[in-house]
């Protein structure tokens, strides 16, 4: 393998263990993977309220999607909940993450928090 090519497979493999060692320990500790499906769970409706934003007509015009009515609607609602969705399993726009990265801190100063005030009480 030429070096130009070596550094780059490295880094891939390295990527590829990572995730597979993260998603070991998120299976491992049930509370990281409720966590991790909150963040993207809001991720993902925050996406569909911003697809929902650029799908929307003005009052009285046709829509991008053509005539507007309660079929329409509809149609437009599952749309954006839909590409909101899809959006997220690409990778979204990395909102997830640091809502992950809160929830968890949440929880470890709330944990560290209980031993205390029972020590305490």
């Amino acid at each position: 393998m030429s070096a130009t090519l070596a550094l780059p497979a490295a880094k891939l493999g390295l990527n590829v263990a990572g995730n597979l060692i993260g998603g070991l320990a998120n299976a491992l500790d049930p509370a990281k993977a409720k966590a991790k499906k909150q963040a993207d769970d809001f991720e993902t409706m925050f996406l569909e309220q911003v697809t929902q934003q650029i799908m929307a007509a003005p009052e009285g015009s046709e829509g991008p999607l053509g005539e507007n009515g309660i079929g329409g609607d509809i149609y437009k609602s599952q749309l954006t909940q839909e590409y909101a969705k899809q959006i997220q399993k690409a990778g979204g726009l990395g909102l997830s993450d640091s809502i992950l990265r809160d929830l968890l801190r949440v929880q470890e100063q709330s944990g560290a928090a209980a031993p205390a005030q029972a020590a305490g009480a």
